[in-house]
């Protein structure tokens, strides 16, 4: 390795990124191009740092296994800052078996924070802490300590446990600032503030209170039964039961919850839930096929009372009932959330964290879209979504979690 590279890499390294350009920019051998790639990314211009990487990859040869490993991991990074992750895990097993037979530990850890950050993105939380696990057998430099730290902070915060998410953070900050790295220490302010932002609403007596990430953690801790409208689940810290599958049943509980300790009229239900003015024979008989359905659901939670009138939710033990409202009202929330984090998101994508069909997002997108919420850019296979900041409110409830709150 020559003087410039090495002078390139130690820029990078220290977060100086136009340094590590200067030295670079006019070479076009492979570690040149590797070091140009990442700077290309730092500096946000994704398209341009995957083309370099992938060209320095295949310039490198096969018979450097190493290097080019290397190069799949940058790639993989950007990608994943791309949104582009369908074909992520095989090139990331891959570069990461090679890197554990050279004994590469840095660059390997780093794969394995890139398989992690992305299974946090699309919700696989358990997953996502699994892979984390493996990072904790080997010291981390700065750098890789920070982002580690802050995956951690997110799992935490994403499973509301504020306590373990601010450990985390306080970690992210040591760790970034001993790496002197600005976005990265940036980046862990900026999490940071999320606890202190209201994440949901309480309903109740007519009016909502807006909840922070803690305050939410508390009342779960108090043995509430809650209806959380956030991840269409109900429970509380012992245990939850998700109706994220089943929107007609999570919609009927949701009303009977709100309208609690009262009952709702079986027009109501019939009206809001099936959207219909004219309910007739039909509707009634599924109307009681779906509430046979949600009292085997609640079994041993909440019971379901017919009453004279309609229908009310009665919690198990005399435990209060506490519903939790979105902090983004329609249909649409999660979808909103995802895209409002900064990054132009493919409708594949999005797809992909949202486990759902692209038809499906692809129509939703078409009435934000009318609706002046989200914006298109590129054309065709091209195409990007994106949405702006949602500012005074978190929405960390709000994004994919196949986790249990608790």
């Amino acid at each position: 390795m020559d003087s410039l590279i090495s002078a390139a890499a130690r820029a990078l390294a220290a977060g100086d990124t136009l340094t590590a350009l200067k030295h670079v920019a006019l070479r076009d051998d492979p570690p040149a191009l590797a070091l140009r790639g990442i700077a290309m990314a730092r500096l946000g211009d994704y398209a341009r740092a995957r083309d370099l990487l992938r060209l320095a990859s295949r310039r490198f040869g096969s018979r450097e296994q190493l290097a080019r490993a290397r190069c799949l991991v940058a790639e993989a990074e950007v990608s994943l800052a791309m949104r582009e992750i369908g074909r992520m895990p095989a090139v990331l097993s891959a570069a990461l078996a090679v890197l554990e037979a050279h004994a590469d530990h840095a660059n390997a850890m780093q794969a394995r924070l890139v398989i992690a950050r992305k299974q946090v993105l699309l919700g696989r939380l358990r997953e996502a802490d699994a892979t984390l696990a493996q990072t904790s057998a080997q010291p981390l430099p700065p750098a890789l300590a920070a982002v580690a730290a802050l995956i951690r902070a997110e799992l935490a915060l994403r499973s509301l446990r504020t306590d373990a998410a601010r450990d985390a953070l306080a970690h992210a900050r040591q760790a970034a600032a001993a790496a002197g790295i600005p976005s990265l220490i940036a980046e862990t302010e900026e999490t940071a503030t999320l606890l202190d932002k209201p994440a949901a609403k309480r309903l109740g007596a007519g009016h909502g209170q807006t909840l922070t990430l803690a305050e939410i953690d508390i009342l779960l801790a108090s043995g509430c039964l809650v209806v959380d409208g956030c991840r269409h689940s109900i429970g509380n810290a012992s245990g939850w039961r998700s109706l994220a599958r089943r929107p007609v049943l999570f919609a009927l509980l949701n009303m009977l919850a709100q309208a609690w300790p009262g009952d709702v009229r079986r027009e109501a239900l019939i009206a809001t839930v099936f959207r219909t003015r004219r309910p007739d024979e039909s509707h009634r008989a599924r109307l009681r096929v779906e509430m046979g359905r949600l009292r085997a659901l609640l079994r041993h939670v909440a019971a379901i009372e017919a009453t004279p009138d309609g229908f009310a939710l009665k919690p198990e033990t005399g435990r209060e009932l506490v519903v939790l409202a979105p902090p983004i009202a329609g249909d649409q929330a999660s979808l909103l959330a995802l895209l409002s984090d900064g990054a132009a998101w493919s409708t594949s994508a999005l797809a992909l964290a949202l486990d759902t069909s692209q038809r499906t997002i692809q129509r939703a997108l078409q009435a934000l879209e009318t609706s002046g919420q989200v914006r298109a850019i590129g054309q065709t296979r091209s195409r990007r979504w994106l949405a702006p900041p949602l500012a005074g409110f978190t929405t960390i409830l709000l994004l994919p979690a196949l986790l249990p709150l608790k």
